[in-house]
């Protein structure tokens, strides 16, 4: 435990100083998120590439700690499909806040990451049945290169269904990338109750842990400055390598979706009701930001950003850690309350506005 506490620290002490440097350089190259009253809430304009700081102190201390890594189930094609799905979202993120791409060029670096991660063998190849047994998927597959002395197969369920998994992953922690401090919060809880979880003795995964030990350090180091009012924003490829991050990791560490779904539960909610509304608008679900989403509801109700943040730390560390304690069935119904407590805070919220108006 001793080990773990200073590999913490160090991802922590890290992502502060590269936090600071990509600070600095956002500001001299002019990679700044300015104000838009329509569409933002912040009044100043705040540097990008935050993602950036992230991204160098995980994958810095991953590789410190690569023999741990690798006494472990997962081989290292696993770990450099992971590490080069998420260069891939870091370039594309440096793109886009630098030249602002469009919706269609911004889309390719998340499909380039999936394909890399999938590459590196990574799959949701079984679930676990609620009612008890496993659901296995993958069994279906398609042969598709001879790679490395054996073939290679496209599993069409495993692959297909952690292609869906980690788009909604990235595309939920980039939709709620709208206040300071929110995002880099919820997935630095999310990595510390995977770490809990895999550390325990029947699901004992200590290189999985140590991951999600580093992640967290890390986005706690980067929360010094983005938590109200932020210093430095974690931009589109921040963002979106959290949601991968978290995503990646929910499945190495043994296909433990329902963790990360109750963790996340109330964001993806959140976010697949955005996309539902915006396509019943006949408008594209990810082209613009708005001021719709259930952090900003909260915020037109009257709480300041550090309270909005705090309620979501509060649902997602509760939640989580209940995973730690529940069954299979168990989870399902924890789920099924997370559903319903999003519906009726939509409901409320719907009907207050209403009156108000």
């Amino acid at each position: 435990m001793f080990y773990c506490i200073i590999i913490f620290v160090c991802a922590l002490l890290l992502s502060i100083i590269f936090t600071l440097l990509v600070k600095n350089f956002a500001i001299r190259r002019g990679i700044v998120d300015k104000p838009d009253l329509d569409r933002k809430i912040h009044r100043t304009a705040t540097p990008l590439l935050g993602g950036m700081a992230i991204f160098l102190s995980f994958f810095l201390v991953l590789y410190f700690v690569r023999d741990k890594l690798l006494a472990g189930d997962l081989e290292a094609r696993h770990w450099l499909g992971f590490f080069a799905g998420a260069c891939f979202l870091m370039i594309g993120g440096f793109l886009d806040d630098k030249y602002n791409l469009k919706p269609k060029q911004q889309i390719i670096f998340p499909i380039l990451a999936i394909i890399a991660v999938i590459i590196g063998g990574v799959g949701i190849e079984k679930i676990t049945n609620p009612f008890g047994g496993l659901i296995h998927l993958d069994q279906w597959r398609i042969p598709v290169m001879d790679w490395g002395g054996g073939m290679r197969y496209f599993m069409v369920l495993a692959d297909g269904f952690a292609v869906l998994w980690l788009m909604g992953m990235m595309y939920t922690t980039k939709l709620l990338d709208g206040v300071d401090g929110l995002v880099t919060g919820v997935t630095a809880i999310g990595g510390i109750i995977i770490f809990l979880f895999t550390m325990t003795t029947k699901y004992y995964q200590p290189d999985i842990g140590l991951a999600a030990l580093i992640l967290a350090g890390a986005c706690l180091g980067f929360l010094i400055f983005n938590w109200h009012p932020a210093k430095i924003f974690l931009g589109e490829g921040g963002s979106l390598l959290l949601g991968y991050v978290l995503g990646v990791l929910a499945i190495i560490s043994g296909g433990k979706i329902a963790i990360a779904l109750l963790i996340m539960g109330i964001p993806i909610m959140d976010a697949a009701w955005t996309i539902v509304r915006r396509l019943a608008q006949g408008k594209n679900p990810f082209s613009f930001a708005d001021k719709s989403h259930l952090h900003h509801r909260f915020l037109s109700f009257g709480l300041t950003q550090r309270q909005t943040v705090l309620i979501y730390y509060f649902l997602a560390g509760g939640f989580g850690l209940s995973a730690l304690f529940l069954q299979s069935a168990g989870k399902l119904f924890a789920l099924a309350v997370l559903i319903l407590l999003m519906l009726l805070i939509v409901i409320g919220f719907t009907y207050f506005t209403k009156k108000v108006e």
